[in-house]
């Protein structure tokens, strides 16, 4: 497989920002070769990858593919740090679900 140049994938990552007038995400060619590092390892441990029929096997080439057709994103360290916070007020608030399941089993049972 031939891979697109880096200045193709970084105009390709960055088109979103492009649209809302934003700085742009990636501003060099470490950040893709961290980026698709990143997703390949995230291959080679058994992730799904997002391309139905990529052109080459590699776990790399997957990676690369999924970065360029956009179906992998490059988050701002900003929209990283708010996915974060919200996945830990998500885990937060089934932890509290489950609590409060646990408690009215118990309650269930007590009554009985």
């Amino acid at each position: 497989m031939i891979h697109p140049s880096y200045v193709e994938l970084m105009k390709v990552v960055n088109s979103d920002a492009a649209e809302i007038g934003e700085e742009p995400v990636v501003n060099s060619r470490y950040s893709i070769v961290l980026a698709s590092a990143r997703r390949a390892r995230q291959i080679i441990a058994g992730a799904e990858p997002f391309v139905a029929n990529p052109k080459c096997d590699k776990p790399l080439s997957i990676a690369v593919e999924e970065l360029y057709n956009g179906q992998v994103r490059i988050l701002s360290e900003e929209e990283a740090q708010q996915l974060e916070e919200s996945k830990k007020v998500q885990s937060e608030s089934e932890n509290v679900e489950q609590n409060v399941d646990t408690i009215e089993e118990n309650e269930i049972i007590e009554n009985l």
